[in-house]
């Protein structure tokens, strides 16, 4: 075994043992995505080293990926587009494929020397992003299903967007996992519902949400509402203020989708807060998740624009060594 094939295993056993600790410390962190997903590289790369049957299906993984993702974005963004409107969240994953596919195509276009080096930065980039991306995504799974045991004395519901004055499916879902949650409990938990009213709403959502409990046969003492927050942040920090003293095991709900940027936020606001999530419709999966991917990337601002800007500069020296 040579020094590369000694060295990837080690290291991807240490980067999992950091995660295994952090995890355990606090689950609710970013970095443990990175982490985990730096350890499932490093895996990844030294079973491909070791194993050339698992290295050529990769690369022909890799290529299928490079023609079917870009084409099942933008399918993905014209159904989102037909069924949800044509807000920018709604369009992201159309966006997505169009620029997966203009990168793609510039592999193979005459650029000459700095116009090849400019699509190679682009190139690492866009891996980069993607890696984030892939490791987010592995650690919401994880993180869904490692989420708090035990009782719970309150359930935060967030609020998303109305038609017009009704729950809509997606909205359901969270209130219907809340409502199982409660049945659970010896003990009622308080139901807190969360959300302010939009541009195009005629009601609250908090108040859509009561009413929709009322008629689910939640009684109105246990159930509480918080109408004026716009914003996740809001939402957490607005409804941590109408919770009793006493309520120490609080648990936010969600869709599946959002539940680790939630988790985050609570982290963030030094809320002892975990979340957990209902289903969410396939076909909204691809923007709702780029969406939560875009929110936490611009959370960490700074990180991400140092990343780009090393990443860039690399790139930039090696052109003028060339």
């Amino acid at each position: 075994m040579n020094v590369a094939g000694g060295v990837l295993p080690v290291a991807a056993a240490v980067a999992l043992l950091v995660f295994a600790v952090r995890l355990a410390r606090e689950p609710r962190r970013l970095g443990n995505a990175v982490w985990l997903g730096v350890a499932l590289l490093l895996t990844a790369l030294w079973l491909l080293r070791e194993t050339p049957v698992l290295l050529a299906v990769a690369g022909a993984a890799v290529a299928l990926a490079a023609l079917v993702l870009p084409a099942a974005l933008l399918v993905n963004g014209v159904r989102m587009w037909r069924r949800e409107g044509r807000s920018t969240g709604n369009l992201l994953s159309l966006a997505l494929g169009a620029g997966l596919l203009a990168l793609e195509a510039l592999f193979f276009a005459p650029l000459g020397r700095w116009g090849s080096a400019l699509v190679a930065i682009a190139a690492v980039l866009a891996c980069y992003f993607g890696f984030l991306f892939l490791s987010l995504l592995v650690y919401s799974v994880v993180y869904s299903r490692i989420g708090r045991r035990g009782g719970v004395d309150a359930i935060i519901v967030l609020g998303c967007g109305l038609a017009g004055d009704r729950v809509p499916p997606l909205l359901a879902g969270r209130l219907e996992r809340a409502i199982r949650l409660a049945a659970r409990e010896p003990e009622p938990p308080l139901l807190v519902v969360s959300g302010g009213r939009g541009p195009d709403e005629t009601v609250t959502e908090a108040e859509a949400m009561h009413a929709y409990l009322r008629e689910r046969g939640i009684p109105d003492e246990r159930i509480r509402r918080e109408d004026r927050a716009t914003t996740t942040e809001e939402n957490l920090r607005f409804s941590a203020a109408l919770l009793p003293r006493d309520a120490h095991r609080v648990v936010a709900v969600t869709s599946s989708y959002h539940v680790f940027r939630a988790a985050v936020e609570c982290r963030r606001l030094h809320l002892p807060y975990h979340a957990t999530g209902s289903p969410t419709a396939g076909y909204f999966l691809p923007s709702a998740l780029l969406r939560e991917f875009a929110a936490l990337i611009l959370h960490y601002r700074r990180t991400t624009i140092a990343a780009c800007v090393a990443i860039a500069g690399t790139g930039l020296v090696l052109a003028i060594a060339a």
